[in-house]
């Protein structure tokens, strides 16, 4: 196990990274959200994480990714995700200035798009609430203010796309980032009762799916 000190240098750093290479993505290229969350996502977000491991000497268990306590996770998911889901709808309005009940999915299959928002999931989780918030709350010793200081984090990521994607005005990009900050800090919440990444990952499937159907 790597010691204190490490462990908040690394989280620190690849937050950081993530921030960087990932806002200034946002900032100057769109590219069709199969090809970002299906290619980009992943190897700008989840490659690194293998050389931290390497280098931390640690395996994907300590990302959160076992079948340990597998039930109890799909269980706080869909209690929270309840909850989550009407906020994503909050958002939704918050977003367009009023309720659009149009699916979002064109010429897509639900499946492909539930299938995309799983991926998605995937990276986020496995980076934020897996390595980083797991590694902040080891080196901080108190899970509180580790949930907080990385679900502010969190938030922060989420500007470059409300404020270079989406163009949202002021006021809907506070409400945004806010309803992000807290869905990260519900995230956090669940992964640190079951200490099993899937329980994140579904969260932000039942989270993310209205905002997919809905925008």
């Amino acid at each position: 196990m790597i010691n204190k000190t490490t462990a908040i240098k690394n989280a620190t750093m690849f937050a950081a990274y993530l921030f960087i290479v990932w806002g200034f993505y946002r900032l100057i290229f769109k590219l069709p959200d199969e090809v970002e969350e299906l290619v980009l996502k992943p190897l700008i977000w989840l490659v690194p994480l293998v050389f931290l491991l390497k280098k931390e000497r640690l395996g994907i268990s300590s990302l959160g990714i076992t079948l340990k306590n597998l039930f109890p996770a799909i269980y706080f998911s869909l209690g929270l995700g309840a909850i989550f889901a009407l906020e994503a709808v909050v958002l939704n309005f918050a977003k367009y200035g009023s309720f659009v009940f149009a699916a979002n999915i064109g010429d897509k299959f639900i499946l492909s798009s539930i299938g995309l928002s799983f991926v998605t999931a995937f990276s986020e989780e496995i980076s934020f609430r897996g390595y980083i918030f797991g590694r902040v709350w080891r080196a901080l010793g108190n899970e509180w203010v580790a949930n907080l200081t990385t679900s502010a984090v969190w938030g922060l990521i989420h500007v470059p796309v409300a404020v270079f994607v989406w163009k949202l005005d002021f006021s809907a990009a506070v409400v945004y980032l806010l309803l992000t900050t807290l869905f990260g800090i519900g995230s956090a919440f669940v992964f640190a009762r079951t200490k099993n990444i899937f329980s994140s990952i579904f969260l932000h499937v039942l989270w993310e799916w209205p905002i997919i159907l809905f925008r």
